[in-house]
């Protein structure tokens, strides 16, 4: 029997926190309605298809790689790197074996197994949806507690984007520890600082 697993990653363009990855194994005898592209879902809907996906799936796994790692290693790698942890926690929390790995994107890790990319696969492929939804609700949910340790920031509004309410706060009290320094916009203001 054909054993899917879906796998994507969430958080490559905030300027701030770690990139997230989910691997998910769906059951076929309970099939998820409304899976879609995280993006394309709000977030209310985002966080209960989350619960149904980690209740009714065969196998999923989260994983992230630190703004650290993202500055040292480059956010391809990084994501890549992510997606290898995600489908590793789950493989070490639940007792399933995939026969084919599905990723979101035109890259893919190396596995053991076989895997392919698929462009737009968050659309296209109810594992790599369900994989997307996990990634962004974990991810989100890290960004409400950089918003807590960070209360000067706006996290909980921009997650880490670079929006104009980011860049303001960035301007007005600093790089954090969670900002990725590798990234132009924070890579300048550092330069800046230092001059």
């Amino acid at each position: 029997m054909q054993m899917l697993c879906g796998i994507d990653e969430a958080g490559r363009g905030p300027l701030a926190g770690a990139v997230y990855a989910a691997a998910v194994i769906l059951d076929p005898s309970r099939p998820i309605a409304g899976l879609a592209d995280s993006k394309k879902l709000s977030e209310a809907k985002r966080d209960a298809l989350a619960i149904t996906i980690k209740q009714q799936a065969l196998a999923w796994g989260i994983a992230s790689v630190s703004a650290q790692d993202i500055d040292r290693i480059n956010i391809l790698q990084a994501s890549l790197l992510a997606m290898q942890r995600a489908y590793q926690a789950m493989c070490d929390q639940f007792d399933v074996q995939a026969t084919l790995i599905q990723v979101d994107g035109n890259r893919k890790p190396a596995f053991q197994i076989p895997c392919e990319a698929i462009v737009k696969g968050d659309s296209k492929v109810a594992e790599i949806s369900a994989a997307s939804i996990l990634a962004k609700t974990a991810r989100d949910a890290s960004l409400l507690e950089l918003d807590a340790q960070y209360p000067d920031y706006g996290f909980a509004q921009h997650k880490g984007y670079p929006t104009a309410l980011h860049l303001e706060r960035l301007a007005l009290h600093g790089v954090t520890p969670e900002h990725r320094r590798s990234y132009a916009p924070v890579k300048k203001l550092l330069i800046a600082m230092d001059s």
